[in-house]
């Protein structure tokens, strides 16, 4: 089934050092960008993540510090990928949890805020989970028919993530063809940063989903102990999160108290 998109949508895959978002680096980005028209644009690049690349997770991907050596930075590549995905809605799998939160971090840590607030995101594992309770492998095998046969690879893990999904379509009669619903319905929860540390609760307020204050409001938490907020800024939380609960700080008028 062929996608009704609205705005472009692009299909991404990072493979990295590790799995600590506010950490860890990209050492390979693979986008699949799909216009409206059902066109695609692909892009695929190996990244000098200017650290050493774990043993562990060259395991996973393959990719080795000799591998990337003579790649370019983040840095290098930050304006020419903002450029790709602006206007866009975005697609993945396991994406909400990890890829994007990741990507977003890359982006902060170079300077290039890359605004995403009016962004739909598709995350095909969830939709995935719901119905199937697999993994992206076994998913593709299920939905399309086919082996992974170059798993945890960018390019691989991508197009079989964007075959996923329009296999899933034609799966289910309850799935909207529309990337508005997709998005709300592979949502686990109203995140207000990228990573999940503050969410929106059933009144739309901004809350912890984690530590002693877990679904306290976070402007009131910041009223009465204004020490929590230096506690997360010098933390090792996501630049994303101390983004956003300074926001929330500056709003409230907080900085004054």
């Amino acid at each position: 089934m062929k996608l009704n998109l609205k705005r472009p949508i692009v299909f991404f895959d990072l493979e990295t050092t590790g799995v600590d978002t506010s950490k860890d680096r990209i050492v390979e980005i693979s986008m699949i960008k799909v216009m409206p028209d059902g066109s695609k644009d692909v892009k695929t690049r190996r990244v000098n993540p200017e650290m050493p690349i774990p043993a562990e997770a060259t395991a996973v991907h393959g990719i080795t510090d000799e591998d990337v050596k003579n790649e370019p930075t983040f840095r290098q590549l930050a304006k020419s990928l903002a450029q790709f995905i602006q206007g866009c809605d975005f697609g993945g799998f396991n994406s909400n949890r990890f890829d994007l939160p990741l990507l977003v971090e890359e982006f902060l840590r170079v300077g290039v805020d890359v605004d995403l607030k009016r962004r739909k995101f598709v995350d095909v594992q969830t939709i995935f989970h719901k119905k199937e309770q697999r993994t992206l492998v076994a998913a593709y095998k299920f939905y399309c028919d086919k082996d992974l046969t170059d798993a945890h690879s960018a390019a691989a893990d991508t197009m079989a993530t964007y075959e996923v999904l329009c296999a899933q379509l034609d799966r289910y009669d309850d799935l909207e063809n529309d990337i508005d619903f997709l998005a709300e319905f592979s949502e686990r929860e109203k995140a207000v940063d990228y990573a999940g540390r503050i969410v929106y609760n059933e009144q739309g307020v901004e809350v912890f989903s984690f530590g002693k204050y877990r679904g306290q409001s976070v402007e009131e938490v910041f009223r009465r102990e204004p020490s929590y907020y230096a506690w997360m800024m010098e933390g090792d939380f996501p630049l994303y999160t101390k983004k956003v609960i300074t926001e929330i700080r500056m709003r409230a008028g907080t900085t004054k108290k």
